[in-house]
């Protein structure tokens, strides 16, 4: 209402997480300090504020950061680790913030490809084991054929595909993107 975010608003933005891209981690603060953000929705806004926190958010959070294999760089400035140290603390943000879905827009984009399947292989893990319902965009066919049980393909901003990862076999695959995309997957995986 008159531009304020009302408690329904905010209820509703905590259960759902963000991933993006290029991480959206404040550069200056330790990664523990950016995973505690994830907090924030259902704390009073004073104690998030000072960054005062109660002994279980703590501990939550560095067994999120655990779950995801970096809490060996809990105290290190988010602006001093790797790309995918970066992104496994922005999923870990997300598993303290208690979101039923994520929406990941390109979470491997600029990551090696190490790290780009430890991303893709905790999305899958919190989709299936903790159930959270997970939405990645990507332009690596092939992850979504690997990693993803259901693929929505566009071209052109039209959806022509819609269905399980398994059916998307080269000749489908041409027949979506055409003749050159063939030469193009073959070369990436080269």
């Amino acid at each position: 209402k008159d531009g304020r975010v009302t408690g329904q608003v905010r209820k509703a933005r905590q259960k759902l997480g963000m991933i993006f891209q290029q991480f959206n981690l404040v550069g200056r603060l330790s990664l523990f300090s950016n995973v505690m953000l994830g907090a924030l929705g259902r704390v009073p806004g004073w104690r998030g504020f000072f960054g005062i926190w109660e002994p279980q958010d703590k501990a939550q959070a560095m067994a999120a950061l655990h779950r995801v294999g970096v809490s060996d760089y809990a105290a290190q400035r988010a602006n001093t680790l790797s790309g995918g140290q970066q992104q496994r603390g922005a999923i870990a943000r997300a598993i303290v913030q208690g979101a039923k879905a994520i929406l990941a827009d390109e979470p491997v984009a600029s990551l090696d490809p190490v790290s780009a399947r430890k991303v893709m292989e905790l999305l899958v893990e919190l989709n299936q084991r903790d159930g959270m319902g997970v939405i990645v965009t990507l332009h690596q066919v092939d992850y979504a054929i690997r990693y993803c049980e259901r693929v929505i393909a566009l071209q052109k901003g039209k959806v022509v595909y819609d269905g399980p990862s398994t059916g998307l076999d080269t000749a489908r695959l041409i027949e979506i993107y055409g003749p050159e995309f063939e030469d193009a997957f073959w070369e990436a995986k080269a």
